[in-house]
């Protein structure tokens, strides 16, 4: 989802050529993976008074990314490896980021490695070429990557262990999720292991029909998946979802963004149990934490999971900054502190 401010023009411009001029014979995909410059500036303090406990998070450090690489920017979605360094992101200009998160325990320090490659799809062309450059989450599973697409309302498989050198393929089309309106497509995906409830589970930025509640998608068999029944979770003062991510204990992590001129930008984390998703069901969960414009944040879009050495959950939040020179990607770490 996009909050809207000032673009920068010329990067934006630069972006979308890049994207769409991709040299390829019919049928073939081309690597087109390049290494990026990524600097990053630490953020010492989560808010002004130096608190480090939020709600049952405690921060662990933080991280301002910018870089001279004009695909650069728009993070919208994240998953991190189980060691926590090695990511995968997505821009919602249809792109991917790798690289590797360099810390100092939890506290990260730097981003090293870092590659960019546009999405592909079959016949050498990008998915941004096809209007299906906004993608706005994505979640590993065991044949590859998933990615939710906004605006076509999409979800796509790009199979194998690299999804930068893969072609993609439409997985989920379905119309209960082209009713959704333009920016409230598909901003959070899971896929439980097993496949219990479903196999892929998407949930919507906002409803186009009642705006007390954030609706939910159930698909299954992984090969083929059809509609297995919906469910929703409630809206809280105008909060919208923009990504989920499950711990190894069975919660889902839900993040959220409201922004408006007034109030500015805010951010809240819920959580709740996976067995709670069942077709009808209605789902509230527990505030894990929550925080206002006075905090070290900004457009919050991705959110990623993993255990440090402790065993303590970490979680892993980056901003799209929407291409805007008013506006930052940040990567934020914190802890879950029972």
């Amino acid at each position: 989802m996009r909050i809207t401010s000032p673009p920068l023009l010329t990067r934006f411009a630069l972006a979308l050529l890049a994207a769409m001029l991709v040299p390829a014979a019919p049928g073939t995909v081309l690597a087109q993976t390049a290494p990026v410059t990524v600097q990053a500036s630490p953020i010492e303090r989560f808010d002004a008074g130096g608190a480090r406990r939020f709600g049952r998070l405690e921060f662990r450090g933080g991280l301002v990314l910018t870089s001279p690489t004009a695909t650069f920017g728009g993070l919208s979605g994240l998953v991190v490896d189980p060691d926590g360094a090695e990511f995968l992101a997505i821009t919602d200009k249809g792109w991917w980021l790798t690289g590797r998160i360099a810390s100092e325990g939890d506290r990260p320090v730097g981003i090293t490695d870092a590659r960019m490659a546009p999405m592909m799809a079959s016949g050498g062309r990008t998915l941004a070429s096809q209007g299906r450059g906004d993608v706005e989450s994505l979640v590993r599973v065991p044949s590859g990557t998933l990615v939710g697409i906004e605006g076509k309302q999409e979800v796509w498989l790009f199979p194998g262990a690299n999804p930068l050198e893969a072609a993609g393929r439409r997985l989920v089309s379905d119309p209960a999720l082209m009713r959704l309106g333009g920016n409230q497509g598909p901003e959070a995906l899971l896929a439980p292991p097993g496949g219990v409830p479903a196999a892929i589970i998407v949930i919507a930025e906002e409803s186009p029909d009642d705006p007390a509640v954030l609706p939910g998608f159930l698909f299954g068999p992984f090969d083929a998946p059809v509609p297995m029944g919906r469910f929703t979770l409630k809206r809280i003062d105008e909060f919208s979802a923009t990504d989920a991510a499950l711990a190894d204990d069975g919660m889902v992590y839900l993040l959220e963004r409201r922004f408006d001129f007034l109030r500015g930008v805010a951010l809240r984390i819920r959580r709740f149990p996976l067995s709670d998703i069942r077709p009808g069901a209605a789902i509230e969960g527990e505030l894990v934490m929550s925080a206002n414009r006075l905090a070290a944040i900004d457009n919050m879009e991705g959110l990623a999971l993993h255990r440090n050495a402790a065993g303590e959950l970490i979680l892993t939040l980056i901003s799209d900054d929407n291409f805007s020179a008013l506006q930052r990607t940040l990567l934020l770490r914190f802890a879950v502190v029972e």
